[in-house]
């Protein structure tokens, strides 16, 4: 769309059903699309399903890299929705990914610093890399330079990397210790996502983008972003999932990250849903800073509602 189309509001049936029509593959948001944290939003189950016997290819594409894709397809089952590992693309998982294939790092010999909760550790382990901090309990203790176990021998010459995400533990000795290495020159700087909140429900809660900079702003220096609206993960889903970029539909919660990975990437369609960040008077916004959608809705499910008579 230009920018001076305005966003269409699905809100007739025969709306909805030209909106499906036209798309053979729809990437999905998690946190703010199908659910709030730990509750599920109204009618995902049954969407989901009606896209899935009508012949969709459904792709889960979220910028959270506290869990796994293992770990995803579990909270996916929590909700009674059966997801494979390769339905789903975290910013975790494509960090993980841009460190082997394009810095070319590799396992059992380079080793990764985590700043950054289990979800990224899973995939680095996944791929056969040995990764320090992350989840470590001793990153819990209250920061001293002397007696920190991750400085008293001096920095592990074979870390070539740091990874940062989102960790709901930060605190100075996580901060402390991630800055030593990226004080190094040989040590490269990779953030998941540059989300700076997320949603739960009832709240609006700091994102990884906020502590991700934190640590940009300390070391001086920018990291590769790796999960929406980067290319690399789009790139990366459309080689792995042969997806015909004209007929796939980008669905999501945030103007500056999902919309505009769907518009970077010349997706067919973009659809925003006010479940999550975003209001009506937001995807009316004509901005520099982030697209507007093709179309929009209250809430993914209002979709099966409005086709189910």
């Amino acid at each position: 769309m230009t920018a001076t189309e305005d966003p269409i509001k699905i809100t007739t049936k025969e709306q909805a059903q030209e909106f499906l029509d036209s798309f053979d593959t729809f990437l999905f948001d998690c946190d703010g699309v199908l659910w709030l944290g730990t509750h599920l939003l109204p009618n995902t189950k049954e969407i989901l399903k009606m896209l899935e016997d009508a012949g969709k290819n459904l792709v889960f594409v979220t910028n959270n890299s506290t869990k796994s894709r293992k770990q995803y397809t579990k909270k996916f089952a929590g909700f009674g929705i059966e997801v494979s590992e390769e339905e789903i693309f975290t910013s975790g998982y494509a960090a993980a990914v841009y460190v082997r294939d394009f810095l070319n790092l590799q396992p059992g010999k380079d080793k990764i610093w985590v700043f950054g909760e289990s979800g990224i550790g899973g995939e680095l382990t996944e791929m056969g890399f040995e990764y320090l901090g992350g989840e470590d309990a001793r990153l819990n203790e209250p920061f001293d330079a002397s007696t920190s176990p991750f400085l008293v021998d001096g920095l592990d010459k074979d870390v070539k990397c740091v990874i940062a995400g989102l960790d709901t533990k930060v605190n100075y000795h996580r901060l402390a210790v991630s800055l030593q290495y990226l004080q190094q020159e040989n040590v490269e700087f990779v953030g998941t996502n540059c989300d700076s909140t997320f949603p739960q429900k009832g709240h609006i809660l700091p994102g990884a983008g906020s502590m991700v900079e934190s640590l940009a702003t300390s070391s001086g220096r920018k990291p590769a972003y790796c999960g929406k609206p980067n290319m690399n993960m789009l790139n990366s889903i459309v080689s792995a999932k042969k997806i015909n970029k004209d007929r796939c539909c980008m669905v999501g919660d945030r103007l500056n990250t999902d919309m505009k990975f769907g518009a970077d990437g010349k997706l067919g369609g973009t659809l925003l849903v006010l479940s999550g960040i975003e209001t009506e008077e937001r995807a009316f916004e004509i901005s520099p800073d982030h697209p507007r959608p093709r179309y929009y809705i209250e809430k993914l499910g209002d979709i099966y509602e409005l086709l189910k008579n």
